[in-house]
C-alpha cells in the first residue's frame, strides 16, 4: 500500500507553536502605540477598556455557563477580554514596567492554556494513527488469506485439469494397444470408461 509522503514545511509546525507570544506581543505593541498617542492616563481611553474588557468576561461566562456551555466560544471571550485588559493597561501606564509583566504573566497563561489543547490533539492524533494502522494491518491479513486460499483453489484446478488430462492420454494409449477388447474389462466387471471404448 502507497502512501503519500507528506512534508510540512519548518513555518507550518512553528506557527501554532509561536501564535500565543505573537498575540500577547501584538497587544503589547498596539498598547504602546495607543500610549504613544495620547492614551496615556487618559481616564476616558480606560474607563473605555474596561468596559470592554469586562463585556467580553461576561461574554465568556454567559457561554460557559449553559448546559452545554461552548468552550471554544467561552475561550474566545476570554481571550478577548484578557487582551482588551492587557491592551488597557500598556495604553494607560507611564512606564514599561507594568505592561511587560502583564505580558510575561499573559504569555505563560495563554501557553499553559494551549498546551492543554495541544496535548489533547496530540493524543486524538495518535489514536487516529493508532486505528488507522490497526485497521490497515487489519486489511492486509485479509488481504493475504484471500491470496492464499486463491492460490489454493488455483493449485486444486491445475492439479485436476493435469489429471484429466493424464487419464485421457491413459486412455487413448490404452485403446491403441494391440490387442484391446473393452469387452474383456467389462466382463471382468471393470466399469465402463467411454462410450467410444465399447464401439
Amino acid at each position: 500500500m502507497n502512501e503519500p509522503i507528506v512534508a510540512r514545511h519548518w513555518l507550518a509546525l512553528a506557527a501554532p507553536k509561536a501564535a500565543p507570544a505573537v498575540a500577547t506581543s501584538t497587544v503589547l505593541i498596539l498598547g504602546r502605540i495607543w500610549n504613544a498617542n495620547g492614551a496615556e492616563h487618559s481616564v476616558g481611553n480606560a474607563a473605555l477598556m474596561v468596559v470592554l474588557a469586562t463585556g467580553a468576561a461576561a461574554a465568556g461566562a454567559f457561554a460557559s455557563a449553559g448546559r452545554r456551555g461552548d468552550s471554544v466560544i467561552a475561550g474566545t471571550a476570554f481571550a478577548t477580554s484578557g487582551g482588551l485588559a492587557l491592551s488597557g493597561v500598556a495604553g494607560y501606564a507611564d512606564g514599561i514596567s507594568l505592561p511587560l509583566l502583564l505580558w510575561v504573566l499573559a504569555t505563560a497563561v495563554a501557553y499553559g492554556l494551549a498546551a492543554r489543547y495541544w496535548r489533547t490533539d496530540r493524543r486524538e492524533s495518535v489514536a487516529y494513527e493508532r486505528r488507522t494502522s490497526e485497521r490497515r494491518e487489519e486489511h492486509a491479513h485479509i488481504e493475504r488469506v484471500e491470496a492464499l486460499q486463491a492460490g489454493a483453489q488455483i493449485e486444486v484446478a491445475r492439479s485436476g485439469a493435469a489429471y484429466a488430462e493424464a487419464l485421457a492420454s491413459a486412455l487413448i494409449t490404452r485403446a491403441a494397444l494391440p490387442g484391446f477388447d473393452p469387452a474383456a474389462l467389462t466382463k471382468a466387471g471393470l466399469p465402463e470408461l467411454t462410450n467410444d471404448d465399447n464401439a
